[in-house]
């Protein structure tokens, strides 16, 4: 979405805020893998020379824990309501683990024989003006000579808690990024997370889109958030609002899937290239001219979608499939029952069914469609009745399958038998006339 006009981009923000896990596995701590030879971060650090990159990191409270963390994850004394744990517990937690963190991105920053440095941040150092400007020094300075600024909160000072009563900060590190993005001049930021982006509704939930552009006039139902952080998928659209807002030099975020390569190399590559497709959900900055070539993109998108019921179909064939490989399996007598169910469910539900059958007449009439058609298409209770006793008819024959049509023998022990099998699921293009059920069975 508008991928050609974000090709020129020459400085980066990027989160790394919700690419932790918390299986066996990673409990020993990588920070959900990014210490894995074959991660999609590790294979970006190469590309982190032709662009200039501000990684914002969480996960320092996932590290390797040694002997004397793990004592502090043990304490008799740690505390227990949810205010004390995040000043003190998770703070110290937090404190003990930047140490293995920077240590991890050190060894994977030395393989390419780059040099990596550490930013820790609070409040203070963007709402006092002199600590900001020194701040914004130091990045440009480490930039220059080649040396990637990686940037966390300050969570043994601020207290873990983030700044949500003060206008411009930040409560996490998306908006942390977001707040980067603006304050250090940055082009384009980079949200990763472990979903493809930004879902009309919850991406677990059947029917779920993922949005190529957001626009501020959408609305989106949003699921509960990661076991990890303190955002979820709303502080990460409230984050990419903030830092594309009119003012700022950032004129585009882009929301998508850490976990997927060629999202990140999508949208940090020097040049855009269209092998990679399109990837996660793009927020523009109002008024300028990529939010109108998005805007002009999304809508031909949904056009095209009204006309398309590929995608309606195939998933109609693929629920069938499903549906008749387990019908296959039941005994007869189950199968049996299913259809006199179906067959009850029409005489009671015959007043419901009359009436959306006497909506789609008045369609039918307001199209012009024509008589014969119209006719058959009309449903009665006779006609009810009559399907209801014919579907009855089909559950009352015996079982087709298994049936020994015929039975050879070959040779001795070797015996060919023809017996009745599922021949899965037959597209039957019909007229639209609805009681042409039992007939095509």
């Amino acid at each position: 979405m508008g991928k050609r006009l974000l090709k020129k981009q020459s400085q980066m923000k990027m989160s790394f805020a919700d690419l932790q896990c918390d299986t066996k596995e990673n409990r020993s701590g990588s920070m959900g893998g990014v210490g894995d030879a074959d991660d999609s971060t590790m294979k970006l650090i190469p590309s982190m020379t032709q662009t200039n990159v501000l990684p914002v990191s969480a996960g320092s409270m996932g590290m390797k824990r040694s002997g004397s963390f793990a004592s502090l994850l043990l304490a008799q004394n740690r505390p227990h309501t949810g205010t004390e744990r995040k000043k003190t517990y998770d703070s110290a937690c937090a404190a003990a683990g930047q140490f293995g963190m920077m240590n991890l991105y050190s060894s994977l920053f030395d393989q390419f024989e780059l040099n990596a440095s550490q930013l820790l941040l609070t409040q203070l150092d963007f709402s006092d003006d002199d600590r900001l400007l020194n701040l914004r020094y130091a990045v440009d300075r480490l930039l220059s000579v080649g040396i990637i600024p990686i940037i966390n909160e300050n969570d043994a000072v601020s207290g873990n808690l983030g700044y949500l009563d003060q206008d411009d900060m930040f409560s996490d590190n998306d908006s942390l990024a977001a707040l980067c993005a603006r304050s250090f001049q940055a082009e384009v930021l980079l949200l990763l997370t472990d979903v493809g982006g930004v879902y009309n509704k919850p991406p677990t939930h059947a029917g779920s889109k993922r949005l190529g552009y957001y626009s501020p006039e959408q609305t989106v139902s949003i699921g509960a958030k990661s076991l990890h952080g303190r955002g979820g998928m709303a502080a990460k659209i409230e984050a990419a609002m903030m830092a594309v807002k009119k003012g700022s030099r950032c004129y585009a975020c882009v929301v998508a899937c850490g976990n997927d390569l060629d999202a990140v190399r999508s949208v940090l590559g020097p040049v855009y290239k269209e092998e990679f497709g399109a990837k996660g959900t793009l927020f523009v900055t109002p008024g300028t001219e990529l939010e109108k070539q998005a805007a002009k993109e999304s809508a031909e998108e949904a056009e095209a979608a009204k006309g398309n019921v590929s995608d309606e179909a195939r998933a109609c064939a693929t629920a069938a499939r499903t549906q008749a490989r387990i019908l296959q399996n039941l005994p007869a007598t189950d199968r049996s029952k299913i259809l006199n169910a179906i067959a009850d469910a029409l005489i009671t539900h015959t007043e419901t069914l009359l009436q959306a059958n006497a909506l789609d007449l008045v369609i039918a009439e307001e199209t012009n469609t024509a008589l014969p058609l119209v006719r058959r298409l009309k449903l009665t209770d006779a006609k009810l009745q009559t399907l209801a006793a014919g579907i009855r008819q089909i559950a009352s024959q015996n079982d087709p399958l298994g049936v020994v049509k015929s039975k050879r023998e070959l040779a001795e022990g070797l015996v060919l038998q023809q017996i009745t099998v599922p021949i899965g699921v037959l597209m039957i293009i019909f007229e639209s006339r609805p009681d042409s059920l039992p007939q095509i069975s």
